[in-house]
């Protein structure tokens, strides 16, 4: 399918040779995944009572969870010695527009507002499967990039593309999706900067 050829091809391949810094980055993602969802008819349905509902729930729960390993001793002992990732900007700008935008926005967009839909069309159950995988695929070079295990990464990113479908399907739109990816990701670079403090005070 060509929606798919074109989304791994940029991951993976274009993207990762432009040469672009992490600005240049969000804004080229973002205005892939905005030509993208135009190209292959991709409607994310950003204005969804049922979107917002579903979203703010799974966005608190990944918040309280994020809340309590901060808050038991050796989960934050752990947490704190997670080295931080943001790339060329400090943690607000990275958390506050790269995230949001450069990840969140272009991923949503790019399968749960896209992808998705069009996997359900031909594929049926098994577009469900399908398109969580090439999410997963999605993240080849990034892994690469940040020195990770990619098949790790790659496993995980699946998991969590599966949970997200889940959610547009659920409320018909990638709103709530994008709400606990953003909850996600955003913990992800903050948990480990307040683990840090609470450490260093307890000392």
């Amino acid at each position: 399918m060509s929606a798919t050829a074109a989304a791994l091809t940029w991951s993976n391949v274009v993207l990762p040779r432009s040469g672009l810094g992490v600005r240049g980055r969000t804004v080229a993602n973002a205005a892939f995944a905005t030509g993208y969802a135009a190209i292959f008819g991709g409607h994310p349905k950003w204005v969804s009572a049922r979107g917002w509902r579903w979203g703010g729930a799974a966005a608190g729960a990944i918040a309280v969870g994020y809340a309590a390993a901060v808050a038991i001793p050796p989960i934050r002992k752990r947490l704190a010695a997670v080295t931080g990732r943001e790339p060329e900007v400090d943690v607000a700008e990275w958390v506050t527009i790269h995230i949001p935008l450069g990840t969140v926005y272009s991923e949503e967009t790019i399968f749960r507002g896209t992808l998705d839909p069009l996997l359900d069309e031909a594929a049926g159950p098994l577009g469900r499967c399908c398109g969580a995988l090439i999410f997963g695929l999605w993240h080849i070079h990034p892994a690469r990039a940040a020195g990770d295990n990619v098949a790790a990464t790659v496993a995980a990113t699946t998991a969590g593309g599966l949970i997200f479908s889940w959610l547009r399907r659920r409320t018909d739109s990638a709103t709530a999706a994008a709400l606990a990816h953003l909850a996600l990701n955003a913990g992800g670079a903050l948990a480990p900067r307040a683990a840090g403090a609470m450490s260093n005070r307890h000392r």
